[in-house]
């Protein structure tokens, strides 16, 4: 079972992260954050991944229509052990940290 703070831990190893109000950022995208879903986190993911994950383990990873149309998908943190739980979140940031960077406004 991960807690919050196992998952913190993961995300603030990783190069370059910024942490803001239950997010974890780099290139200024979020790759996790605290769901909506009381125990899950949502972490990025593009739709093909996501849906093998799904079909893997449902007990595990799941979506919600909340999260419908994003390249996302959910982790039950009662569900799922630190060693899963880190190769999703490094798998999460590999994702994002290969988009280009968010233009900053000003």
């Amino acid at each position: 079972m991960a807690t919050w703070e196992d998952v913190r831990r993961i995300c603030l190893a990783l190069p370059e992260v910024e942490e803001r109000k239950q997010t974890f950022r780099t290139n200024g995208r979020i790759f996790v954050n605290m769901s909506h879903e009381e125990g899950a986190i949502s972490t990025r993911a593009p739709d093909d991944e996501r849906d093998l994950l799904i079909r893997a383990r449902p007990d595990v990873y799941f979506v919600t229509p909340h999260y419908e149309g994003w390249e996302s998908v959910l982790v039950r943190l009662d569900a799922v052990d630190n060693e899963e739980l880190a190769g999703r979140i490094e798998d999460a940031y590999a994702f994002i940290d290969a988009k280009r960077p968010r233009k900053k406004n000003g």
